[in-house]
């Protein structure tokens, strides 16, 4: 596989088997997987499972050849969002979502422009690359020109309540793309802002940035991939929640619970510039056997009501947080709302200085007690904990009894 494979862990994991909220390695240990949203309704999801078998003993063609199950599914993906999203694009990955989204934006405005936060990831085409800091590409054909970057945000940190400072610094960066010969096509941001930390939002905190965006003729694209399908534990989506109707909303990973599933939902006018400006296709997005996936996910959804299970349980979990930074200094920050929640830990809560290093040394040491989770954020100092949506309050109380231990045994140097 060439050198530079990413993994996670200092010991890799070498999965084998899962089902539910659980994984087993190779060696038969058993974990709890608090980090994967891609088995979004659990691993190995029986109804899932028998979608798929049905469907691919039945049929299993490209779109170029007419079936129900991609229309049906569209019909019921747009039917959990407004009206004005009506059309949408089936594609294999979020990275090709993204990128047909942003070809959208200038299909639409005739500028190409784009503005993302300095913190954030949305995939690793050629051109969805370039928004990703943390790792940007050391080549990418003079793509990188068309890019600009905004202060991702920062509850811990930055004083910014209703959003406003965000929208000042969105609307200074669309001023200095109207002075290239690109112009300005889009802001793209996940609407829970959830590799940047999840930071702390009240609702409505991004309308501020949309309005800036679409006074200047933008469009806002909103990136689910992560935040969406009833995660927050208060909305189906992210943007909802934000109070924001996106022009344009991406979905990937957990649509078909690990069928390679992404989607490009927008508006029938968008779709029709797009339409009429690129020639799309893809040979296996919106094939049947991912359709009928997809389809299970979103009756999973709905008959285990597990976007009110994920309210309680994620209520719970920011209980059982903010018990142990009572107990532990390192832990200055908690947040999260529904299945994805965590802590920001630091060497000092005065000074807020990130304690990277001993993050790391948390998370392995979680994975050695039987727990996955990671970190994400700015400053990579935020556990980002992300359990399939069945995970229960006994799971919770597994990892926070863990955690407990794994902290009070850690040392904060070495």
């Amino acid at each position: 596989m060439g050198p530079n494979v990413s993994t996670f862990y200092e010991d890799p994991v070498h999965i084998v088997r899962g089902e539910a909220v659980w994984l087993w390695d190779a060696d038969g240990r058993k974990y709890l997987d608090c980090y994967n949203n891609v088995p979004h309704v659990g691993h190995c999801n029986p109804r899932v499972v028998e979608a798929i078998r049905r469907q691919a003993g039945t049929l299993n063609t490209h779109t170029r050849y007419l079936h129900d199950g991609i229309l049906d599914y569209i019909e019921r993906l747009t039917g959990t969002m407004a009206e004005s999203l009506s059309s949408a694009i089936l594609t294999c990955t979020g990275s090709e979502a993204n990128d047909i989204a942003l070809r959208m934006a200038e299909a639409v405005t005739g500028r190409r422009g784009i503005i993302a936060t300095d913190a954030t990831y949305h995939g690793n085409t050629a051109l969805v690359s370039q928004l990703s800091r943390s790792n940007p590409p050391e080549v990418g054909f003079g793509l990188d020109q068309f890019f600009r970057f905004v202060e991702a945000p920062d509850s811990y940190r930055l004083a910014d309540p209703d959003g406003k400072r965000f929208a000042e610094q969105v609307a200074a960066k669309i001023a200095e793309l109207e002075q290239t010969p690109h112009g300005f096509a889009a802001l793209v941001v996940c609407p829970f802002f959830l590799n940047e930390g999840f930071p702390t939002q009240k609702p409505g905190w991004l309308k501020p940035a949309a309005q800036v965006v679409r006074k200047a003729g933008g469009l806002l694209i909103c990136d689910e991939v992560q935040s969406g399908f009833g995660r927050t534990g208060t909305h189906f989506w992210a943007h909802q929640k934000q109070g924001v109707t996106p022009d344009v909303v991406v979905l990937g990973k957990p649509m078909a619970n690990g069928h390679p599933v992404g989607a490009v939902v927008t508006g029938d006018d968008t779709m029709a510039a797009f339409r009429s400006q690129f020639r799309y296709f893809n040979t296996f997005g919106g094939n049947p056997v991912s359709c009928a996936a997809a389809m299970a996910v979103l009756d999973e959804l709905q008959d285990r009501d597990l976007i009110a299970h994920a309210k309680s349980v994620g209520d719970y979990a920011l209980e059982r947080l903010n018990a142990l930074q009572e107990k532990y200094e390192v832990i200055g920050d908690v947040r999260g709302s529904g299945l994805v929640f965590g802590a920001e830990l630091v060497t000092n809560r005065t000074t807020k200085e990130p304690a990277g290093a001993f993050t790391d040394r948390v998370v392995n040491a979680m994975r050695h007690r039987g727990i996955l989770h990671s970190k994400l954020g700015r400053h990579k100092n935020t556990l980002k904990i992300r359990p399939p949506m069945p995970f229960a309050m006994e799971d919770a109380d597994l990892l926070f009894d863990t955690l407990d231990a794994v902290l009070a045994e850690t040392p904060l140097n070495t």
